[in-house]
């Protein structure tokens, strides 16, 4: 009887001990960037805790050094789990004080295939969109909510992807946020503790860049006075595999998953102001621009995605697109990879509050460039009504809240790109297919 209530007692105090330790978990555990021989994990606590990630593939389990979580740091923490071999899914647990955390959602994460010199590189599946507004009780203002339908996240993880790139507006500073760093984190850990993402956060890997909302006020720039705060804060909430590796100072990044090359860059660090009339007119900077161009120039990949906040491709007369206020910088990139005869060019973009595919083939051209535009996740959607672009593809247009799931597949000289836009319900709402000879089709 004595052995059976001890028995008794020792289930109960575990469990009570998880459950307890649950209460310390604020958001996560995420999965970062994905290496052939590394993974960056990342997590939030409530308060000051000491915390680690313990992976395994079979019988076998490893853990990531314990890392503790700091008021100054927004009690989060990165933990790299650097015990794995290539081409493997790990399932793995997060421990709070030495207490395992359960959730009531599998958590796991891959390492990339070693398939270079030995077989076709592997087909691939990976989600991207923008604009996530989190409604916020007495921050938010008077109306209408301008954030809702927060299950698209289980949507997203329902379609299975590998990873997903978020392409800005990740998070919306308002004004009580902007200008202090108690606000700014503030605000990106309530974006982050929602529910319903927290599924999407621990099984699929995540890659950011940012456009002005999560860098500061609306159409903020280069004289924003708390874009270091803001860069910290990026840095802090999001699991890139490095940043400024232009050697600037911002927040752009690079990326290869399997024969593809993603470049992830910064739009707002070095940017201009948009209405100003002298001085150097830029958004990338010149370092930057220049790492771009060589990068793409060298790549040698089939697809080759750069990522960006703002429409890159879009003439429209209007709004924050590169093509309204620097048209000659914007010129310079299509024009180098005209005359460097480089293939695969795909911009991915987000800002419009609407989604559509545009191509751009110059006379002369060789090859057509492409640009995906994913918005908005849970922000509020804007019609396009009467914006004349002209490189908007025939039925592409949606007006709705959505994401983009995109697909990579066939042998290493024949790889071929599909796209589609989905609803927030998980519908397929268009499907374009971008082939091996870079022609597109329906």
């Amino acid at each position: 009887m004595l052995r059976r209530l001890s028995v008794i007692i020792f289930i109960a105090t575990v469990y009570l001990n998880s459950f307890c330790q649950a209460d310390l978990l604020r958001s996560g555990p995420m999965v970062g960037f994905s290496e052939m021989s590394e993974v960056m994990l990342w997590v939030q606590t409530t308060v000051e805790a000491r915390v680690r990630i313990e992976y395994w593939n079979g019988t076998v389990s490893r853990s990531t050094a314990t890392v503790l979580t700091k008021k100054e740091e927004a009690f989060t923490a990165h933990l790299l789990a650097d015990s794995v071999a290539p081409g493997n899914v790990y399932n793995y647990s997060l421990y709070i004080n030495e207490q395992k955390v359960e959730r009531e959602y599998p958590l796991k994460f891959r390492t990339q295939e070693f398939w270079q010199y030995r077989k076709d590189p592997p087909a691939f599946r990976f989600a991207a969109g923008s604009c996530t507004y989190v409604t916020e009780e007495g921050f938010d203002r008077p109306g209408d909510p301008f954030g809702e339908a927060y299950y698209i996240f289980k949507s997203i993880r329902g379609k299975d992807p590998e990873f997903m790139i978020w392409l800005g507006d990740n998070v919306y500073l308002r004004d009580p946020d902007l200008y202090t760093r108690t606000g700014i984190l503030h605000r990106y850990t309530h974006t982050r503790s929602i529910p319903e993402m927290q599924a999407l956060l621990g099984s699929v890997h995540h890659y950011a860049t940012w456009d002005d909302h999560d860098f500061g006020p609306d159409d903020s720039d280069r004289g924003y006075p708390a874009k270091e705060i803001s860069a910290e804060a990026f840095r802090l909430f999001w699991a890139n595999n490095g940043y400024g590796i232009s050697g600037g100072g911002g927040i752009d990044g690079y990326f290869r998953w399997a024969d593809c090359d993603f470049f992830l860059l910064d739009n707002r660090t070095f940017r201009a102001p948009d209405e100003r009339t002298t001085g150097e007119r830029t958004m990338l900077g010149e370092l930057q621009l220049e790492w771009l161009i060589d990068a793409l120039s060298t790549s040698s990949a089939p697809f080759k995605f750069v990522c960006i906040g703002g429409q890159v491709l879009n003439d429209a007369e209007k709004f924050e697109t590169y093509h309204h206020y620097f048209s000659e910088e914007r010129k310079r990139i299509l024009d180098a990879i005209a005359s460097e005869n480089i293939k695969g060019v795909v911009f991915l973009s987000g800002d419009k509050h609407h989604s559509e595919l545009n191509v751009y083939k110059p006379e002369g051209a060789k090859n057509p460039v492409y640009e995906l535009t994913a918005s908005p996740l849970t922000s509020r959607a804007f019609p396009i009504g009467e914006e004349i672009n002209s490189f908007r593809m025939e039925g592409t247009g949606y007006e709705d809240r959505n994401f983009a799931l995109l697909e990579v597949s066939g042998g290493r000289k024949e790889r071929s790109l599909q796209v589609q836009v989905v609803d927030r319900f998980g519908v397929v709402v268009w499907t374009r297919t971008i082939g091996p000879d870079y022609q597109i089709s329906e």
